[in-house]
């Protein structure tokens, strides 16, 4: 694994000791943040990993947290076993939530798991996001044959082929011209209506 990783870590003696056994697993380059601005920093050295141990973490860590987790795996060890705290941890964004005190041995497979449960969530949201696309645009074309059903009093096939064909004539995706074309039937009634 060739990795940037960004440790940040309240305790320096364990800091060092995460990162030198970080350095001698192969890792490309660890960094070590200190500072209020997790998103900054977190922007600056884009790192492929973020690895915070904290003793006692707290609710501003977690605000932090949130606005980094979208880009990448963060992986958190905190010194107090409290389930509440790791329920907000993993809601705010981290693949997971250790005790610190792990084995620097088992730190490895921690990573490992944190970055293959980030990719496959985020692989979850990039099709949920296209099903709910696709979702919208047959929504917009229901509308908009319902739109030409009522006005021109066409049936569903042919109003569906009314905007195949202008699709085709305008060489424009089926799904812009309904937008364009549902939109234009919302103004028009605005402009009607006194």
């Amino acid at each position: 694994m060739s990795l940037t990783i960004l440790l940040i870590d309240t305790e320096e003696e364990r800091a060092r000791a995460l990162e030198e056994k970080l350095c001698e697993s192969g890792f490309a380059r660890v960094l070590r943040a200190q500072g209020p601005d997790l998103a900054t920093i977190v922007e600056r050295e884009r790192p492929d990993l973020v690895i915070i141990d904290m003793a006692l973490p707290d609710r501003d860590t977690l605000e932090d947290i949130r606005a980094i987790s979208a880009g990448r795996p963060i992986v958190m060890f905190a010194g107090t076993d409290d389930p509440a705290f790791a329920r907000e941890a993993i809601a705010a964004g981290v693949c997971s939530y250790n005790l610190s005190g792990v084995a620097l041995a088992d730190a490895r497979p921690i990573m490992a798991s944190a970055i293959a449960l980030f990719q496959r969530y985020r692989h979850v949201e990039t099709e949920l996001a296209a099903a709910k696309a696709l979702l919208e645009e047959r929504r917009q074309l229901e509308r908009a044959k319902a739109i030409l059903m009522k006005d021109k009093r066409m049936t569903e096939p042919e109003a569906y082929r009314w905007l195949q064909k202008k699709a085709m004539n305008e060489s424009r995706k089926l799904s812009q011209i309904v937008e364009d074309f549902v939109r234009a039937h919302q103004d028009a009634r605005r402009e009607v209506k006194p």
